[in-house]
């Protein structure tokens, strides 16, 4: 990115995994057009190129500034590694704000650093709750929040969570989700990216679904695991099931014999426009993903979400998500496909495609 003198605040942005990467566009392009100058820093959690590098080619992301190339590892190292980095960062070179996005372990390692260093912190997608806090995510969340000056809030609920924990209202704006910016603003170009979103290369014709399946309580353990195949095979007995196959999960749906159906057809992690594509054209998701709740939300596609709970339950109240069970997954496929896919939906207030420039509203008043 340009630039900026000595003297000049600068914003900084912390990125590391692929759904900060939509998340982060609307907001840098919103600050830009108000003459703020800013600087990227990727700390390449996820470093696949589809997990990372063609996210910033297709969604005109400037090149970070900064990689700090932390790669795979546990909580802690990854965490520990990316504090380590930042601060020396930060020491040498003070941001007047750093942003932040959405709850992996870079958002979190950021937020301890700039909190020690005493540096102004804005989180976009403040206050989503499970209240599930064997999810890694969970923590980060909390943590992200407590020490945060500005909490930027995608939904109604979000915001009254960070009520109840006390949180001063006016560090809390409800401002949209830029994720939904990014999706509306590519909507367009979703047909066109059809061909590479890899139904014709499977083979595939008519109606098919599409499952994403990462979250340890899924694929870490080898009873809950075995079940998840179980349901995806009956998924797949009655509909075509298109996997992009996230790197962690490869092995353990591998060894459990899920490729193994001839209706199963597993792909490479996908780029945003082709993964997004596919969505498009699918007949229901199947996910643990909290994105990807939001996202078929707005487009319309019936989700079924593996998982005993959400911090995104606006997309069960306001889309078209619900909670499934492994067990229950089968059924709820039956119910879908006979439905079809809805003609009219509610879709959360103020996902219209200007959260960003609503947070760089918010982060201007902050500075200024």
């Amino acid at each position: 990115m340009t630039d900026a003198p000595a003297h000049t605040p600068v914003i900084w942005h912390v990125t590391g995994a692929r759904p900060n990467f939509p998340k982060a566009a609307p907001v840098l392009r919103a600050l830009e057009a108000r003459g703020w100058a800013q600087r990227l820093v990727h700390t390449g959690q996820h470093y696949d190129d589809n997990m990372s590098t063609i996210f910033f080619e297709q969604l005109s992301l400037p090149k970070p500034d900064l990689n700090l190339g932390v790669g795979s590892g546990s909580h802690a190292v990854q965490t520990g590694t990316i504090m380590i980095r930042l601060e020396e960062l930060w020491s040498a070179e003070r941001p007047a704000l750093v942003v932040v996005y959405g709850d992996v372990n870079s958002t979190v390692a950021a937020a301890m650093v700039t909190s020690k260093l005493g540096i102004p912190l804005a989180h976009v997608e403040a206050g989503l709750r499970s209240f599930d806090r064997t999810m890694p995510e969970e923590v980060n969340r909390l943590v992200t929040d407590r020490l945060s000056d500005l909490l930027l809030a995608t939904s109604v609920d979000a915001v009254g969570h960070l009520a109840r924990e006390g949180v001063d209202g006016d560090r809390v704006v409800l401002v949209g989700n830029p994720m939904i910016d990014t999706l509306l603003a590519h909507r367009d170009e979703l047909g066109r990216h059809r061909l590479a979103g890899v139904p014709e290369l499977a083979g595939l014709s008519g109606a098919y679904a599409v499952a994403t399946l990462h979250r340890p309580a899924n694929v870490d353990s080898d009873a809950a695991l075995a079940g998840l195949v179980a349901a995806l095979r009956a998924t797949a007995d009655q509909v075509p099931v298109v996997l992009p196959v996230h790197p962690r999960s490869r092995g353990g749906l591998t060894r459990a014999g899920l490729f193994e159906h001839p209706q199963v057809h597993a792909v490479e992690p996908l780029g945003y426009l082709e993964f997004l594509s596919l969505v498009d054209g699918s007949a229901l998701v199947v996910t643990d993903s909290g994105g990807i709740q939001e996202e078929t939300t707005v487009l319309g596609v019936p989700c079924l979400t593996l998982r005993p709970n959400t911090e995104r339950p606006v997309t069960i109240t306001d889309g078209t998500n619900r909670l499934v069970t492994a067990e229950g997954l089968a059924d709820a496929v039956a119910a879908a496909l006979a439905a079809g896919r809805p003609a009219q939906w509610k879709v959360p207030p103020l996902w219209d495609g200007h959260a960003g420039e609503r947070i760089a509203e918010a982060v201007e008043a902050l500075l200024r």
